[in-house]
């Protein structure tokens, strides 16, 4: 099988890479930046600049079976673009579906598009986790963006027949990780007291990065796959405070937290202007993702666990400012 992956050396890109060319009979294509970048050993580098309205990939998609398309300008806490929204359209949107086409033209199969539960929405309710069924909510202009190019390679497979295959994860974590995950190791590792002793009441799925590409992987070959939006998580929801305390003992750093009541813990962050960062660590995002185990018979092979302790040799093990 001819696979070419987009944003082979980001932090899913390359873990995804290992996981395909550890199947037997894959060739591997993928794309970068920067014309030097290191792969695996026998995957081709498809240099890009950027991914546009102008992006030009067809004479790279002959013989191509599937696109994993995971390149996207992702989602930032402070955003410092004029244009967001026009910002988030141009890379996530335009990009997406100038590739589809091409890929569509070049006669490829399958199209898998790595998508975000933010088109879903930013919050469930207790006891009303996400499904793939529900309607959307997009709150933000990432989400949106994601959300029209979901839209928009649904109509391009319609039209052409090229399979679509669309998998939303939550946070993503594992070995390298990131953003806001990586803030919370900084912070146990120095042994900061964190105010959120109290936080236990709320759950937030989870999917580590080996359980997210064992997906995407299965979604290459799958036949059911075709035509399907998948959510994902490891199965495992965890409390902000369970999450800390798990992620601390990974560590070797038991976490520090104070039990600081959650109103008062609100009325502080909305007083600071981060009501959004309050959001995503006293709130709830539970993923139900029973449709994708059963279309696809397929169950994440990783515990949390685990991934929290090789995420955490990774961070104690590599530089850290």
């Amino acid at each position: 099988m001819n696979i070419f992956v987009t944003g082979g050396t980001g932090f899913v890109g390359r873990a995804l890479l290992a996981k395909l060319a550890e199947l037997p009979d894959n060739r591997l294509s993928a794309t970068v930046r920067r014309p030097d970048a290191i792969l695996g050993a026998g995957i081709a580098a498809v240099p890009v600049v950027d991914f546009d309205g102008s992006l030009d990939c067809e004479s790279k998609l002959q013989s191509v079976d599937v696109v994993i398309h995971l390149a996207a300008r992702v989602h930032v806490m402070r955003e410092t673009s004029a244009d967001a929204l026009a910002a988030f359209r141009r890379v996530n949107v335009e990009g997406t579906l100038a590739l589809a086409q091409q890929a569509a033209r070049a006669g490829v199969r399958r199209f898998i598009f790595l998508s975000s539960i933010k088109v879903n929405g930013e919050r469930t309710p207790s006891g009303r986790p996400f499904s793939a069924d529900q309607p959307v909510a997009p709150l933000d202009d990432y989400a949106r963006s994601k959300w029209g190019a979901e839209q928009g390679l649904k109509r391009i497979g319609a039209a052409t027949g090229m399979e679509v295959v669309i998998i939303r994860p939550p946070l993503v974590y594992g070995p390298g990780v990131g953003a806001n995950f990586l803030a919370m190791m900084k912070w146990l590792q120095k042994g900061v007291v964190l105010p959120f002793g109290a936080v236990t009441e709320n759950r937030r799925s989870l999917v580590a990065v080996r359980n997210l590409v064992d997906l995407m992987a299965t979604c290459t070959r799958h036949p059911r796959a075709a035509g399907e939006t998948f959510l994902v998580s490891d199965g495992d929801d965890l409390s902000t405070a369970e999450l800390l305390e798990r992620l601390g003992r990974a560590l070797g750093k038991p976490a520090r937290l104070l039990a600081i009541p959650v109103p008062l813990l609100r009325l502080s962050a909305r007083m600071l202007g981060r009501a959004d960062l309050a959001d995503r660590l006293l709130g709830s995002l539970v993923v139900d993702a029973s449709h994708t185990r059963q279309v696809l018979d397929w169950q994440p092979p990783f515990h949390v666990d685990g991934e929290f302790a090789a995420t955490a040799r990774h961070f104690l093990n590599g530089p850290r400012s």
